[in-house]
């Protein structure tokens, strides 16, 4: 696959994620990327907001086929020849035929990760189209997130310590730590996307939730019915919270010098972490949806390129971005000035 190409589908699909792939070595980032985009490629069969479950859950099993290689690519792009091209996550699901030619040209143990993990996931969403569009309990929430995100965790492991082999040693304690970082890189998404995930017809609040505080789903969305909603997104900001800080551990598997993949890593956590803290007690969540800006995206950039060698400073500043401390804020532009006077 031509590589401008392939950096324009990633950004595409995901600025953010983007920032992170193209940070890393290029061999890491291809495959990094194109396992993103072969994700991609479930979650615009997933998301699309005028296709049927059924329909879904049946292209995300020819995917897994396609994947696994006991169909041709075809058998999953003449089925979304329909689909509008101009939306960046169906342009990229038809490009699954040279997504695939690209998987092929990777060394065989690679490819067996990407197409066990990948795959997987794909099954995981068809079960929950099939099972439906409500979450009863936490544990339920768990399990839908382990299919779209815990698994991708795992899958980054796979590839990390394939790539570094003095990683691998480390390989069974990263797993679930992984596993806990994407499971709160996806609580995030779900408080994000509470609105957005409504309008196409699904709930990921548990029913669990919001019985301890004494609403229904459809209440969940009504202005006379905010002061409770709140304490269920409290209750799903605090579960993301207790997931994302696993986040730290992770990345101090990664030794100092290998500070490019180390960031490529931290700036999803910290952009997750921070969206988190403007999501506390914020009504906006339930009313619309609640962003980081572009300046919170360029400052974390800046500040973790500048110190995030340092585990001991990241877990500060972490802090910093959660909960906020005018004084830590002080000391970590004092810390970046001299930084910048040393050098």
């Amino acid at each position: 696959m031509d590589m401008n190409k392939y950096d324009s589908m990633v950004e595409m699909v995901s600025r953010t994620f983007a920032l992170s792939i193209k940070n890393l070595p290029r061999t890491l980032r291809e495959a990094v990327g194109l396992s993103y985009l072969l994700f991609r490629v479930s979650d615009c069969v997933e998301d699309h907001a005028d296709m049927d479950a059924g329909r879904k859950a049946g292209l995300l099993e020819i995917w897994e086929q396609v994947l696994q290689g006991d169909e041709a690519p075809t058998a999953f792009t003449d089925r979304i020849s329909d689909l509008d091209g101009s939306d960046p996550e169906v342009y990229v699901a038809k490009q699954a035929g040279d997504l695939i030619h690209y998987l092929h040209s990777m060394s065989p143990e690679l490819q067996g990760y990407i197409v066990d993990r990948c795959g997987r996931s794909a099954l995981g969403m068809a079960r929950w189209q099939k099972q439906g569009p409500l979450v009863d309990t936490v544990d339920e929430l768990d399990d839908y997130m382990h299919q779209v995100a815990g698994i991708v965790g795992y899958l980054m492991t796979d590839i990390y310590t394939w790539y570094y082999p003095f990683l691998y040693e480390k390989k069974d304690a990263m797993m679930p730590v992984s596993h806990q970082v994407g499971l709160g890189l996806q609580t995030v998404n779900v408080i994000r996307g509470l609105r957005s995930d409504l309008a196409r017809g699904w709930i990921f609040v548990p029913k669990e939730y919001l019985d301890q505080v004494g609403i229904t789903r459809q209440q969940f969305f009504e202005p006379e019915h905010e002061v409770r909603a709140m304490r269920v997104v409290n209750m799903l900001v605090q579960k993301a919270e207790r997931h994302l800080d696993y986040g730290l551990e992770y990345i101090s598997a990664f030794p100092r010098r290998l500070h490019q993949v180390r960031l490529a890593n931290i700036w999803p956590l910290f952009f997750a972490i921070k969206t988190l803290a403007l999501s506390r007690d914020n009504v906006e969540v339930v009313r619309s949806e609640v962003k980081i800006t572009r300046d919170d995206v360029s400052q974390i950039m800046r500040m973790t390129t500048l110190k995030g060698w340092s585990n001991r400073w990241l877990r500060r500043y972490y802090e910093y971005l959660n909960h906020g401390d005018g004084e830590l804020l002080v000391a970590i532009d004092e810390q970046n000035q001299d930084h910048k006077a040393f050098h």
